[in-house]
């Protein structure tokens, strides 16, 4: 039984300032390069089975300087969509919203084409990916490469939590959870970095 790799994104100048960062595809900072870079040893040291990004730039770039060759862009794993609050900082959100919480209020809606996701229908994107790779993990790892908060919400969904539980995890830039299952025993997630 393969391991399920998580894999954030490196830093970008959003991530660095804490503004919500889902559509707008920011590029890595140097910085960010230098942390995905930093992954390749890590990794190096796994045979996986599948390797899938979400579509944004910053984790394809992620993936390629980690090493990942034959990586295939996913869309469930893209990041949660911040709607109106893309762009925004939640200090500068609690201003007119003192009492705001992503993990139970959601997200107001932004521009066309970004309606604002709950936490439930993150859950959602986060129960396709689980069920697609559950087939693969009995032939070797799966290292999914992708975006904070939605990696929070996929490991709370992976424990057999609600999505909102997403909230109990971190996931800093460029840096890998595992996910590990033995025969018979319950789920465990184990930081790698």
């Amino acid at each position: 039984m393969g391991d399920l790799l998580l894999v954030r994104h490196g830093e970008t100048e959003w991530s660095v300032s804490g503004q919500h960062t889902s559509f707008t595809d920011l590029p890595l900072t140097e910085r960010g390069e230098q942390q995905a870079k930093s992954l390749a040893p890590l990794l190096s040291q796994r045979t996986y089975a599948l390797a899938l990004t979400s579509p944004l730039g910053r984790a394809v770039r992620t993936a390629e300087l980690a090493g990942l060759a034959g990586t295939t862009a996913d869309p469930d794993l893209h990041e949660w969509d911040y709607g109106g609050y893309e762009g925004i900082t939640s200090v500068e959100i609690h201003r007119s919203r003192p009492g705001w919480d992503l993990w139970t209020d959601g997200v107001p809606p932004g521009p066309d084409g970004h309606p604002g996701e709950s936490p439930d229908e993150i859950g959602r994107r986060a129960d396709r990916v689980l069920s697609r790779v559950a087939g693969v993990l009995p032939d070797g790892d799966v290292i999914l490469v992708a975006h904070g908060h939605f990696l929070r919400v996929l490991t709370a969904r992976y424990l057999g939590l609600p999505a909102s539980d997403g909230r109990l995890f971190q996931l800093a830039t460029a840096s890998c959870r595992r996910h590990r299952r033995a025969a018979g025993a319950a789920r465990s997630a184990v930081p790698l970095r």
